[in-house]
């Protein structure tokens, strides 16, 4: 399996992107296709002893996408970035999945304009699995699409689902309908409408829907896959990255604050090492483009060597998954009834 890397995306780049990489290499035995500055790259080859190349080619691209540039046409002006040559490289075959740490909205702009989507996908979204329960829960979408029609939120729990049971080993995927209440009749247009179309799927045994969720239902293991717009998943994705940022800093002050607490954290290391673990975003990786006709993954962009290894290891479990498979062959279950 060869993975195309975008050597030059992220706040660390290229540093940690290569010795992230390098490290799949070793361990995963995938393929690299390094797109960058090629005399950066080799720089950072040299610095980490890699004088071996078998399995890793370079292709050179003189520009970088930086946070600056506008995300809704950063590919299309430069197309010597190194994102953008990246995505050229995915849509020509090249490689079986990309990995990125740069502009998120360039990233997702680009892989629309250039890899495309599914046929009959109206929108690709962005998936995130947030800590919770066994498996972790799915929140799509998280971002990429601020505004949604009942069809978009339809697909994303079908893709969802497919998501959740392939990668995730959920058997039977519970999708639940992010809103301000349980009851059926909470939220405003988008929701019910959004809610008629999972209740007619769930009853036709196409998706497992189990109705309206709350916040508060999102990390108590109840549900695994999270359906709601784009605007409202990223306000929840962002709001539970700072709360778990704050609760790690206060409980470390707890800890620290005299040495009867010292001293108790030393009995309690290993599991709060664990539960650190377990919320560090250097487990997962990245957030899968999940709509996209190949496969795409979002790193981090504070991404650091084992982050993007993280996210490589997904890409590659992505690619094996047959998800991009499964939503085309059930494309015609996704459309509304009236095309």
């Amino acid at each position: 399996m060869k993975i195309i890397v975008d050597a030059m995306g992220g706040d660390n780049a290229p540093q940690e992107i290569v010795k992230g990489a390098l490290r799949a290499r070793k361990e995963l035995g995938v393929e690299l296709l390094l797109v960058g500055r090629e005399e950066a790259i080799r720089q950072v080859l040299q610095q980490e002893g890699q004088s071996d190349l078998t399995g890793i080619e370079i292709v050179d691209a003189r520009d970088v996408i930086t946070m600056e540039d506008d995300p809704s046409t950063a590919t299309r002006r430069k197309k010597d970035s190194s994102m953008a040559v990246a995505l050229t490289l995915l849509k020509d075959g090249r490689g079986d999945a990309l990995v990125s740490a740069g502009s998120t909205g360039a990233l997702l702009t680009g892989a629309t304009l250039t890899v495309k989507r599914i046929r009959g996908i109206r929108r690709a979204a962005m998936a995130p699995v947030l800590p919770a329960g066994k498996n972790g829960v799915m929140l799509i979408d998280c971002g990429a699409n601020v505004e949604c029609t009942a069809e978009y939120l339809l697909q994303f729990a079908y893709m969802g689902s497919f998501y959740a049971k392939r990668m995730m080993g959920c058997e039977r995927p519970r999708v639940g309908l992010l809103n301000v209440g349980t009851e059926d009749t909470k939220g405003g247009i988008l929701q019910h409408q959004t809610f008629a179309l999972l209740k007619e799927a769930h009853e036709e045994g196409r998706i497992n829907f189990i109705g309206n969720v709350e916040g508060t239902n999102v990390f108590d293991g109840s549900v695994d896959v999270v359906v709601t717009d784009g605007f409202t998943g990223n306000v929840l994705l962002k709001g539970t990255e700072g709360v778990i940022k704050y609760m790690m800093k206060s409980l470390k002050g707890v800890f620290y604050k005299n040495t009867v607490n010292k001293l108790a954290a030393l009995v309690l290391k290993k599991d709060l090492g664990l539960m650190k673990k377990s919320m560090d975003v250097n487990e997962v990786g990245g957030t899968a483009l999940v709509g996209i006709s190949k496969p795409v993954i979002k790193a981090h962009g504070s991404s650091n060597a084992a982050s993007f290894f993280a996210a490589i290891r997904q890409a590659v479990a992505f690619v094996n998954s047959g998800i991009i498979e499964e939503i085309t062959a059930h494309i015609d279950d996704m459309k509304l009834k009236t095309e």
